[in-house]
């Protein structure tokens, strides 16, 4: 029984494969193809940017060493524009990389060599994430930009615009970022050290109670009762994830 009847694929996915190395990426996508997706190949991050945002793939298999702008480059930059589902592939075995890749935004990490039966269930799994949760996440384009859709909220990136049950929000701009990466990434626990980093910035001279307070700031405008929430919810002792679902 061949690799494709085993995986069974999901026939017609867009994914974009970002792979310096000709051979490897060759044999990637030959694999990919052959088991019903469609691929886009890129050999620098810098073209790995720009299809990733001129194709819309529904996943980036993305090689950590690229030249022009290295695979965690790429991830970060990707992730603060877009939800795409990210699998990062590396030579290297190093802890440090991995829990790295993870923390800016990755999706799933495989150390060369690989196989590619082992490659081709990764992406499937990801992908079955990524659909199983669609009933409660979606994110559509249309010519006003993009909106990001799920337990009553919907959120338009480009004007920086936010509804919640049909009701148009106020927010400020570190609220809007913070809001729009809990809801891209439904059921993901972020720490108060990561949110702080990723939307405050790295070199932000503050302390994660900021965290907490916009946390607390947007829960009074979202939720039905701020004291008990039911779409951010904290995880004790780890931080904040957003809950999809309850109010579709």
């Amino acid at each position: 029984m061949g690799i494709g009847r085993i995986l069974n694929s999901m026939p017609g996915k867009k994914v974009l494969l970002a792979e310096d190395d000709a051979s490897l990426s060759e044999v990637i996508k030959y694999n990919l193809v052959k088991n019903g997706y469609d691929v886009i190949t890129a050999a620098d991050g810098i073209r790995a940017l720009e299809a990733a945002r001129s194709e819309r793939p529904d996943l980036l298999v993305l090689d950590l060493m690229l030249p022009g702008m290295d695979g965690m480059e790429v991830c970060r930059i990707l992730r603060s524009e877009t939800s795409i589902p990210i699998i990062m592939l590396t030579a290297r075995d190093d802890e440090v990389d991995k829990v790295l890749g993870l923390e800016i935004g990755a999706d799933d990490y495989i150390t060369k060599p690989f196989s590619m039966r082992e490659l081709l269930a990764r992406i499937k799994a990801v992908l079955r994430r990524r659909v199983s949760s669609a009933g409660a996440y979606t994110v559509e384009a249309s010519s006003a930009g993009e909106f990001i859709t799920s337990s009553g909220i919907q959120i338009d990136t480009n004007r920086h615009r936010v509804s919640c049950d049909g009701q148009i929000l106020e927010l400020g701009p570190k609220e809007f970022d913070l809001l729009a990466l809990l809801v891209s990434n439904p059921g993901r626990v972020f720490s108060r050290d990561y949110l702080l980093q990723r939307i405050w910035g790295y070199d932000y001279a503050g302390n994660t109670r900021t965290v907490d307070v916009h946390i607390r700031w947007l829960r009074e405008k979202i939720e039905n009762n701020p004291a008990e929430p039911s779409r951010i919810i904290t995880v004790r002792g780890v931080g904040y994830k957003f809950e999809a679902g309850r109010f579709v």
